[in-house]
């Protein structure tokens, strides 16, 4: 599997492919911001094969995602678990969202979701903002407390499946002490037979691309 994976990583390294990477970059160019995939240093490549390559999420699919969720965002933590470079904390926050906290382990990725922020939040897009209370943290979402309130989690498949089963068994046992509504989207969901193994969540609603989960206290 590390063989495959290192080669992977090399065939991404070859000049065609890295053209391939900066296909997401009409974001950036509208906002004038830094969250394509393109410019990811390899290092941070190089560390994604063992975790979840970095890719932003696209804008139309984020609003549709948002549009699916039949709750008052007022009440709801918008949480972002590989979080990034910050896109999907950017968009959250066009959203009525209490508060925007994006978990992220790789420094370079961190860094730059930081910078994204304040270009946001110092910029005419701050104009659509309905939250401006957004918070990007360098952490082990395995390890993270996740606050005992209600939130919206998503996840664009940022874990390995081993780390990914930890941080549900964390959150069950958070739920099971703290019982609070707690809804899940998850993009691009290929460990999704982890959540249906947990008994604290249930399925509410999906696509191929998108699976929308809620705690049994929601």
């Amino acid at each position: 599997m590390l063989l495959r994976n290192l080669g992977g990583f090399l065939r991404d390294s070859m000049p065609d492919r890295a053209r391939q990477r900066y296909g997401d970059m009409e974001y950036d160019w509208e906002h004038r911001l830094n969250t394509s995939s393109g410019t990811v240093g390899w290092e941070a490549r190089l560390l994604g094969i063992f975790h979840s390559p970095y890719q932003p999420t696209e804008p139309s699919l984020f609003r549709e995602m948002m549009a699916s969720l039949p709750i008052d965002f007022s009440a709801f933590m918008f949480v972002d678990v590989g979080s990034g470079k910050g896109r999907a904390l950017l968009m959250a926050s066009e959203y009525p969202f209490r508060k925007i906290l994006g978990i992220e382990s790789i420094a370079e990725l961190h860094r730059a979701a930081e910078d994204n922020i304040r270009v946001w939040q110092s910029s005419a897009q701050a104009s659509t903002q309905r939250c401006r209370q957004i918070e990007a943290v360098l952490a082990d979402a395995r390890e993270f407390e996740f606050p005992e309130e209600p939130q919206v989690l998503y996840f664009f498949n940022p874990l390995s499946e081993r780390a990914f089963s930890e941080m549900i068994e964390r959150l069950t046992n958070s739920l099971a002490r703290a019982p609070r509504p707690l809804w899940i989207v998850y993009h691009n969901p290929l460990l999704e037979r982890v959540l249906r193994r947990s008994a604290a969540f249930v399925r509410v609603d999906g696509t191929e691309q998108v699976a929308v989960y809620c705690s049994n206290s929601s």
